[in-house]
């Protein structure tokens, strides 16, 4: 759409700030978004992007300033009325009820019902199945949504918003849990929304991506505006020193530390425990060594994160194989084995499985070693703290006290914390699964920096991740997965996007 032809932006907002306890998380943000385009909103974690995006679709309704919905002025007061109105938003932190089937939730608060006023099953799943089918997610719409996985929880959350007759949408993080297969078919639906004028807002740290698809930027920092403009006239170094102050680096130097197999594994197979004779794991084999990051790629539901469950010890009344730590065959029954043999996992989802939110720093530091903060049997305070102030320092965490619930940090932050509660068991072997899911490009190469550190020092890693750039930019070898099976072993010099996608589709050469 030609914008010189629009004479009023969709959505603005003008002099919008916010404040928690006195203290500004928002302040004098201005910004405009107009019909059939796609405006990024662009910065580090705890910047104030989520902050706004609340504001605008009701979540928050004591702010200063003013917010402008198709040239009228609106305060949205509830979630509802700007859905209402016309404004929807796809929450990075997914807005879904485990327990209900994926049509519930994707109806929820706008059942359809029959001539008798009975709620319309049979419509409703049949709808479902259609918006699940543009996304290609082959799963029973009546499935309970605790059975789907979290990339797959995040489309369909993508096919909630598709539900709505909106005429601006926003899309907080969408491609964080989801592989390139599926972000390739969400920006075309973000075409197709597009050409028919809906105004999307989209917030992302994958700086590429927004370089594909964004027309318009606006970049907050500390809560504040530092600069806005068209896509087409900025770089991808001139929008990270606007995101955080400081140049960054992109790639990491190769680990040459690399030496002495730790971990071997021998035909390793997870039994998919709701249908027979179904394997999400089948007969993997591969070896590790200390000082080695090795990666895991393929399609969402290759088979990546049930080979680093099975490792843990999650699945094993359905999981086989032979697992060698160090030369010894191990044989890991619980997830206790597995912490005693050295492996330590952090999971996809940081918030359900990483971490207790209303806990503050300090005691999710210490929940996988309590021995070492306890004496007699009682848990010390004093040893926990020093145990977590350790890890604040060491990787760099930014929170004000070890006390502050995990809760009320930002993703970052809170992902260096599930990092440091498994650094405290000082493991062996460290099991990363989505490690930079959801947090921003300073926290992410702070990351990448810590796994290259921890490799220089001889632990060994295993990093699965959905971005093909993390992959290609920290391990040293990759696995390829597609169908549960092992399909390519690629070395760091050999390794390609192309070969890497070709071998996760299963194609020849």
């Amino acid at each position: 759409m030609n914008k010189q032809t629009i004479i009023t932006p969709v959505l603005e907002t003008k002099s919008v700030s916010k404040q928690f306890s006195g203290v500004y998380a928002l302040q004098d943000i201005d910004m405009q978004v107009f019909a059939g385009e796609v405006h990024a909103v662009i910065g580090e974690n705890g910047a104030g992007k989520s902050t706004l995006m609340k504001i605008i679709s009701g979540v928050y309704a004591d702010y200063e300033g003013d917010i402008f919905f198709e040239g009228e002025k609106v305060l949205f007061k509830h979630p509802k009325e700007a859905t209402d109105s016309g404004i929807s938003i796809i929450h990075q932190e997914l807005n879904l009820i485990p327990y209900l089937s994926i049509t519930e939730n994707l109806f929820l608060g706008q059942e359809l019902t029959n001539k008798f006023g009975m709620l319309d099953y049979p419509g409703m799943n049949h709808t479902a199945k259609e918006l699940l089918g543009k996304l290609q997610l082959d799963i029973n719409p009546s499935t309970p949504l605790y059975q789907v996985r979290v990339g797959q929880q995040q489309l369909v959350e993508i096919a909630k918003s598709l539900l709505n007759d909106s005429k601006v949408l926003i899309m907080d993080e969408p491609t964080s849990a989801i592989s390139d297969h599926e972000i390739e078919l969400l920006f075309k639906i973000i075409s197709e929304l597009k050409s028919n004028g809906v105004a999307i807002v989209y917030i992302s740290h994958k700086l590429n991506e927004l370089f594909e698809i964004a027309d318009t930027y606006t970049v907050l920092r500390d809560g504040k505006k530092i600069g806005s403009g068209f896509m087409k006239d900025v770089n991808h170094d001139q929008l990270i020193k606007m995101m955080v102050g400081r140049d960054i680096a992109g790639r990491l130097n190769k680990n040459s530390s690399i030496k002495n197999e730790i971990l071997k594994v021998e035909n390793l197979c997870l039994q998919n425990p709701d249908i027979k004779n179904n394997y999400l794991v089948n007969n993997v084999s591969f070896s590790l060594s200390k000082g080695e990051v090795l990666g895991i790629s393929g399609l969402m539901g290759a088979g990546r994160t049930e080979v680093l469950e099975s490792l843990f010890g999650l699945f094993p009344k359905f999981s086989s194989g032979k697992i060698y730590i160090e030369g010894k065959e191990i044989h890991i029954k619980r997830v206790p084995d597995a912490i005693k043999a050295g492996i330590a996992l952090v999971p996809e989802d940081r918030k359900l499985q990483g971490l207790i939110l209303n806990m503050n720093v300090a005691k999710n530091t210490s929940l996988a070693n309590l021995d070492a903060v306890s004496k007699y049997g009682f848990i010390s305070r004093k040893d926990e703290e020093q145990l977590s102030k350790k890890f604040i320092e060491k990787l760099r965490i930014q929170v004000p006290a070890s006390n502050m619930e995990v809760e009320k940090v930002s993703g970052g932050n809170q992902q260096k914390v599930v990092i440091a509660k498994w650094l405290a068991t000082h493991p062996k072997i460290l099991l990363l699964d989505e490690p930079t899911r959801g947090i921003d490009v300073g926290a992410k190469a702070e990351i990448y920096n810590l796994i290259n550190k921890l490799a220089t020092q001889g632990m060994a890693i295993i990093v699965v991740s959905s971005e093909l750039p993390e992959i290609l930019a920290v391990c040293d070898n990759i696995l390829v997965m597609s169908e549960s099976k092992l399909t390519a072993k690629l070395s760091r010099e050999e390794a390609t996007e192309e070969l890497i996608m070709k071998a996760a589709l299963r194609e020849k050469e």
